[in-house]
Order: structure tokens, then sequence, then C-alpha cells
């Protein structure tokens, strides 16, 4: 089954993920597990725990159909102190909510540094301060998301979601989030059948899709190759309909969380409705060309 889902509101409490996905017709959920704009934060009572995991159990989403989303101000590669020790506390108080309310993944974005720190010094801090919160957690993994490559993020090539990895002490506890619109403007073009064969042929290579947890689901007001993170409404951005059509009916990918980002929330119910009849039409990956089928080179700018 293609579990399809939306990024919904908390507000009022961490059960209401659960309503709202429900009322929008989603078969996954894509969430945060707090204010994703504060530092600050109350703890998570049990109470609000309980209630959110008998409510993902009422509704039949297990916690692999749930993929969290870690607060927008954690940066565990950032060469300013004060933000990477704010960071540090804040991703092990997000993996220890994830725990609590027993789910399996936590989502986050690699970092970015801002000044005087290289590429493979910020993967290597990333890497020991993702490494420090495993030690202190238990049965949640960290799922690195690509990024578009924006400023200074790092993790907008294979390359670099790689060598994260490479670096995690426990590679059991180690994912991968792909986000179609940061593929898409880090410069992998998957608009056409065999480009999106090859992108995946290229991700199996260097990272595995053994690593594969989950999809965002957006399209792309930036062009490809533009390191440009604007999401736009399923088949209304850069990247079209099909290549979402081609992810939702991959039988690779049964059971992952495929969740929309998209910025019209008030249209997630219709995008979920046909993204679900896009899962039952007819069609396969792979047989409108296969990897290597002699078309141009697939990255952009890369």
């Amino acid at each position: 089954m293609k579990r399809i889902g939306a990024t919904v509101s908390i507000a009022g409490g961490v059960r209401n993920a659960v309503t709202n996905a429900v009322e929008i017709g989603a078969t996954a959920i894509g969430m945060f597990t707090r204010n994703p704009r504060m530092w600050n934060q109350r703890p998570l009572s049990e109470p609000e725990a309980a209630a959110f995991r008998d409510a993902c159990r009422e509704h039949g989403f297990a916690p692999r159909h749930v993929l969290p989303h870690d607060s927008y101000l954690i940066n565990l590669g950032s060469s300013d102190p004060a933000v990477v020790e704010k960071s540090r506390a804040a991703f092990l108080d997000e993996m220890r909510r994830c725990q609590a309310l027993g789910l399996r993944y936590l989502n986050f974005h690699p970092g970015a540094p801002k000044r005087g720190l290289s590429k493979e010094r910020c993967i290597d801090q990333i890497a020991r301060y993702v490494n420090e919160t495993l030690a202190r957690t238990e049965g949640v993994e960290a799922v690195v998301e690509s990024t578009a490559g924006q400023g200074t993020n790092v993790g907008d090539s294979f390359e670099d979601l790689a060598a994260l990895i490479e670096r995690f002490a426990d590679r059991e506890r180690a994912g991968v989030c792909l986000d179609t619109c940061h593929l898409f403007a880090a410069g992998y073009d998957l608009r056409t059948r065999a480009g999106y064969e090859r992108m995946l042929a290229e991700f199996d290579a260097v990272v595995g899709l053994r690593y594969l947890r989950g999809w965002h689901l957006n399209d792309s007001k930036g062009g490809l190759g533009s390191h440009v993170d604007r999401h736009a409404p399923i088949g209304a951005g850069l990247i079209g309909r099909e290549p979402f059509a081609w992810i939702v009916q991959d039988p690779r990918f049964e059971e992952m969380p495929l969740i929309l980002e998209t910025p019209e929330p008030e249209r997630w119910a219709e995008e979920i409705a046909e993204l679900r009849r896009l899962a039952g039409a007819a069609g396969e990956p792979g047989s409108g060309g296969e990897p290597g089928s002699g078309e141009p080179g697939y990255r952009g700018s890369k």
C-alpha cells in the first residue's frame, strides 16, 4: 500500500496530528513534535504521548508511516558555537520526543556552516553530534534529508549523504528522506522516466536504497540546478505531474511515508486523492527508458 500524507498541524497537542491527517484522507503522517520555530519548549507529557500513540493505533498508522521533522532552527553543522549548543540540546529533545511517541524516525536537515568551516569538517561535526544523540536515545533513526544546496547547506549531493552516513557509529539507525523539490533544485533531473530511473540508480550506488525511509513530495518553483528551495503544488511547478506518478506507482516504496510539503494546505486533500488515483494507475517505472540509455546527463549545474 502507498502511504500518502502531508505535514499536518499539531496545534492543540501532538494527538491532533492524527486527527488532521485523517481529515484530509492521509494514510501517512508528516508532523513536528514541537513548535519548529522556537528554541524553548515545554516538556511532552506522558498523557499527551499516550494519546498520540492510542490515536495512531486507532487509525492504523504504524510507526514507520509517520515521518516527524525536527525544528527549522536546528543546525548541527553551524560554525557558531552558540547555535551548535542550542541545536545539540534541541536535537536530543526531538529524539526523546519521538521515542516517547513510539515513533521510528526523526527527519532532519543536515546543516549549514556560516563561515570558516569546510564541507568536510561540517559533515564531521554533524555526524559527531548525531552520534552523541543516538548514544543517549533508543529505537529512533536519524533520517537525513536531501537538500537543495541553498546558501551553504550541505546534503545536496548523494556523495554528501553517503559521507554523513559513513560517519554514523550505528548505521542501523541511519536513514534518508528524498525531497523532490530539493533533488531537482540540486540538479537531479527526474522529469523523464529515464532520468528518474538513473537518479535512483545513482542513489542506490552511492548511498543505498536500503537507507531510504521516505519521500517529501513537492513540485519546484526554482529551475533545475538553481539551488533555490521553493516548493510548489504538485503539477504546478517545473517538475510536472508525471514524476510523482512514477514515485507513487513504484513498488520499491510500498509502506513508506510519502509526505506532501506543498505550500497550499487547503489543497492537500485534493492532492492526496490525486496521488492515490495515480498510484492505482497502470504502468511501472522502467518502461520508458533504462539507466544509461544514452540520454544527456541528468544533473543540471553540478
